[in-house]
């Protein structure tokens, strides 16, 4: 089979079958579209006749450009991907890039802002106007319940059970989770529906979304970053991202005390190892502690 027609026979059992993100797919079919556009420079072209030789150029041409070695174990990850999914599929015999070495990503801590830093982003003024009780509420639910600025965006009225104390989220791969919502993303998401939501609806063009536009329409995730950022300017924060406040939510949830299975669950991790990243966060404040407190610990050896 050509390689093009088994990268979009791939894209359709990671869209049907795994039921992956439409954004995830449409960075699949890019990489996937240059794996195949390099392998042709190559002379191959079919799906079958690709040999180890050809997967470990693939991975020393990413290299040699100088990408960031977690961009060439991803790129990478998804020609192995497409050669697993082939020899499934009886279109290849073997796959050949088992065993093909990729650079080791280093472990990267995720940003993260202090509880004093949070309170000063939801506690600043806002315009009293429906788009500034909108950009609060937005922030605060970012932070009090964790979620993506996808997840944001994809809220629907009917997905904020709000006296019940939680938000129903479709987070990647389209799985369901609930989130709990409480203080004062409770509070002022109450107070948004009720009524800045309101004088932002257009009635012309009815719309379930929970945040709006200045139209009328769902807010995009264009419109979310840049709406947090515009926060974190405010405060001094410069080029502040909705990531991360989700990191803050969990980190802040790790050191008061919560167990990393409800974290996971809460922010809607597949695996554990995902959520264990926070686990590092909350060692390094645990040493700042340590190191502050500690009679002995800045003394040094006579």
């Amino acid at each position: 089979m050509k390689l093009a027609e088994a990268a979009q026979d791939y894209l359709s059992y990671l869209r049907i079958e795994r039921g992956r993100a439409p954004l995830t797919i449409r960075s699949y079919e890019r990489e996937l579209a240059a794996y195949c556009a390099f392998l042709e420079s190559r002379g191959v072209d079919d799906i079958a006749c690709v040999q180890r030789a050809d997967v470990a150029a693939y991975e020393a041409e990413l290299a040699g450009r100088g990408l960031a070695p977690a961009t060439v174990r991803h790129r990478v990850s998804v020609a192995k991907g497409l050669h697993r999914f082939a020899v499934r599929e009886g279109l290849s015999p073997a796959s050949p890039a088992v065993g093909i070495p990729v650079p080791k990503a280093p472990l990267r801590l995720p940003d993260v802002l202090s509880v004093q830093q949070v309170e000063r982003l939801l506690d600043q003024p806002f315009p009293a106007t429906p788009l500034g009780a909108r950009d609060r509420t937005l922030l605060e639910v970012l932070y009090g319940c964790g979620l993506r600025a996808s997840e944001c965006c994809g809220l629907d009225v009917d997905d904020c059970l709000v006296d019940a104390g939680y938000v129903r989220v479709v987070g990647k791969g389209e799985k369901e989770r609930i989130a709990p919502l409480a203080g004062t993303a409770r509070a002022a998401l109450e107070d948004y529906l009720s009524n800045a939501r309101r004088q932002l609806a257009d009635p012309r063009r009815p719309t379930s979304a929970v945040f709006l536009n200045a139209r009328g329409g769902r807010l995009s995730r264009q419109s979310v970053h840049a709406v947090v950022a515009r926060a974190g300017l405010a405060i001094g924060q410069r080029g502040l991202h909705p990531h991360t406040l989700r990191h803050s939510f969990a980190t802040h949830l790790l050191e008061g005390g919560a167990d990393l299975r409800a974290i996971q669950e809460m922010l809607g991790h597949a695996d554990i190892s995902t959520t264990q990243i926070y686990t590092h966060v909350d060692r390094s404040h645990i040493r700042e502690e340590y190191l502050h407190a500690h009679p002995r610990a800045a003394r040094r050896q006579p």
